[in-house]
């Protein structure tokens, strides 16, 4: 017998439908009648234990018990779903041979891996289990990945690395949060200071970003504009901003602004009605290629702009369109690129978009099913792809945010076969009484991929043909008074985008020099649930579209250790963990450096000073830390 064991049932369902009928349905299983059975984890069956399983002492929170590092790690079954794993130890004993079927990415490797190895699975039993990667849920795409069953050895760094970021954070979770609550009674206050190695400087970014707004004084600036004209009895035909000259460097600003309103007046002075030689004219076409298809992030990034939609909305909405539409592939996606043998499928999937959206033969009219864009790149593609529309049509109905998604996702994929969008910038530079004024545009010369998008207003008169040499007259000019602005609170989508692109905030010189724009705090999968926690424990607060620290997230910020509260350390790991995926470097060496580490930041906390502090939620913390250990899974 052959025992699918997938990671939700939604997944073994869409792998019976293309297994041989009829069908027997028994409690936590399907029985197909080739012999084969499917059966399913509900998430994580299995769980880390609480530090009181490694000794019973640690149920009482004392500084002098940190840090815990346990010598060999232990795992319970979840109390919630405790049946299903009796169903999986039955099954495992009656089958020949395994085939794991979790979601395609580290997590949901090693919720199938941990599962098989407590179950006391005979290790030959392991050897040969099998790997099945579904990214698509319609029984074309089911059919054809049980048709490339591989190796599930193959994909022992993935679950190593998966493992290692789960004792990782309940290392760094447990031992911090114990021993800066502590501190914290010692000083009077009463509630759980939680902390985590991504949660935390999440908070840091936007208490720091709050901060910078609180503190922010502007400052005026001054822009001088040319009014041009072909001559000096022709109407006004384009204005040309004055770009100040090295000497002018002591009246500016770190961006280049003049602060210094007695130079630009002196500079209007100058230029009024005089003439104008263009020193410079250049027209130079250009072309922009189509936006990839999304990953997750991106797609969450994108429904913010433009619906204000919070991340973990957007990826409930895509797993709705995932499992219960069965509309798109698998949503946690990292990735951007297709295989280039889904470029065939444009057709049906192109059907398939027309059935749940209205005007999509309006967007159809602006693509060609043989063109082929950079996105379809086998060597780009890991285990999963880009999120994209299935074949599938639509049965049924859908809400407003499950439309709102599908049109976006829809939209992204089908740029993939429209043109480039192709451009003509012109640069005018103008010499006017010894000083540069410089003029520039970009005309649209064909929209491309960007007749998909929404509708733009159209733009001023075009810059005229002129050639360099050519005298025009430089009439009445403008001096603009601009105030400097402080940076803007952070939104959905600039704190995702933060967490994604973290490099631009790491301190450490060296470690930025090596990051990735891809490398970030969390995962795809995990980073809109990071955001919600913070929330949650009333850490960050919603004021219209901004998101801003609380009192008390900005308090915590306060008395935490800089390396706590930055994402050097979280970047360092991220970076690690996929290094760990991809059997660069060992879990053991990852693990022994965080060890070394723990022992030093609980030296730090000893040595600290800690101030009173309002708690997010007063009157509610107990030293055993009871009602901490409910709600710490979601911490990372």
């Amino acid at each position: 017998m052959r025992l699918f064991i997938a990671e939700k049932p939604s997944l073994a369902r869409a792998i019976a439908e293309v297994l041989p009928r009829p069908h027997t349905k028994e409690d936590g299983c399907i029985r197909a009648a080739s012999g084969d059975v499917v059966s399913w984890c509900i998430g994580h069956l299995l769980e880390q234990a609480e530090p009181e399983a490694y000794d019973a002492a640690f149920r009482q929170w004392r500084l002098e018990h940190l840090p815990i590092i346990p010598q060999e790690w232990q795992l319970v079954p979840k109390s919630k779903t405790r049946k299903q794993l009796t169903v999986l130890r039955k099954l495992i004993k009656e089958a020949d041979e395994l085939v794991h079927a979790g979601d395609p990415d580290r997590e949901g490797q090693l919720l199938v891996d941990e599962v098989i190895a407590y179950l006391k699975t005979p290790k030959t039993k392991r050897r040969s289990a099998k790997r099945l990667l579904i990214s698509d849920l319609n029984p074309e795409a089911v059919s054809r990945s049980l048709g490339n069953l591989r190796n599930n050895s193959e994909f022992i760094p993935l679950s190593v690395s998966a493992l290692a970021r789960s004792r990782a954070d309940w290392l760094y979770g447990i031992n911090l949060t114990r021993a800066w609550t502590i501190k914290g009674q010692q000083a009077g206050n009463r509630g759980v200071l939680s902390v985590g190695r991504v949660q935390t400087p999440v908070l840091g970014l936007v208490v720091r970003r709050d901060q910078e707004i609180h503190d922010f004084v502007s400052k005026p600036f001054y822009n001088v504009r040319a009014a041009i004209h072909l001559t000096a009895q022709h109407p006004l035909d384009f204005y040309a901003h004055w770009q100040p000259s090295e000497a002018c460097r002591p009246h500016q600003d770190d961006e280049g602004r003049v602060l210094n309103p007695k130079l630009a007046e002196n500079v209007v002075e100058r230029i009024r009605n005089q003439p104008a030689q263009v020193s410079k004219f250049e027209k130079k076409p250009g072309k922009q290629a189509a936006p990839l298809p999304y990953n997750l992030s991106s797609l969450q990034i994108d429904a913010a702009k433009a619906y204000g939609m919070a991340a973990k909305s957007v990826l409930d909405t895509c797993q709705s369109l995932y499992e219960k539409h069965q509309l798109i592939t698998y949503p946690r996606s990292d990735c951007r690129y297709l295989p280039v043998a889904h470029h065939k499928e444009m057709s049906d999937i192109s059907e398939a978009i027309k059935s749940a959206i209205s005007d999509a033969g309006k967007m159809l009219e602006h693509t060609d099913k043989s063109r082929k864009s950079a996105a379809f790149n086998d060597k780009k593609v890991g285990a999963h792809h880009a999120i994209i529309p299935t074949s599938r049509k639509l049965r049924g109905n859908l809400n407003e945010a499950e439309k709102k998604i599908y049109r976006l996702i829809s939209r992204q994929y089908l740029m993939q076969f429209c043109e480039a969008y192709r451009y003509s910038d012109t640069r005018i530079d103008l010499e006017i009484a010894g000083g540069l004024f410089s003029a520039r545009e970009r005309i649209t010369v064909t929209e491309g991929w960007k007749a998909l998008m929404p509708a733009r207003e159209k733009s001023s008169p075009p810059l005229p043909d002129l050639v360099e040499g050519q005298t025009l007259w430089s009439g009445e000019p403008q001096l603009d008074e601009k105030h400097t602005e402080p940076p803007k609170h952070y939104t959905d989508a600039t704190l995702l985008a933060a967490m994604t692109g973290i490099a631009r905030y790491v301190k450490d010189p060296e470690l930025r020099k090596v990051l990735k724009d891809t490398d970030g705090l969390g995962t795809e999968a995990t980073r809109a649930g990071i955001v919600e926690l913070l929330f949650k424990r009333r850490f960050l607060q919603r004021v219209g579209k901004q998101i801003q620290a609380t009192d008390t997230g900005r308090q915590l910020i306060a008395v935490l250790p800089d390396e706590s509260t930055q994402p050097d350390m979280t970047a360092q790991w991220e970076q690690a963990l996929e290094q760990m995926s991809e059997a660069q470097i060992s879990y053991e060496a990852f693990m022994a450096q965080l060890n070394a580490r723990l022992h030093q930041l609980i030296s730090g906390v000893h040595a600290s000073a800690m101030p009173a502090l309002v708690s997010s939620e007063p009157g509610k913390n107990k030293s055993s830390g009871k009602r901490f250990r409910k709600k710490k899974r979601m911490s990372s």
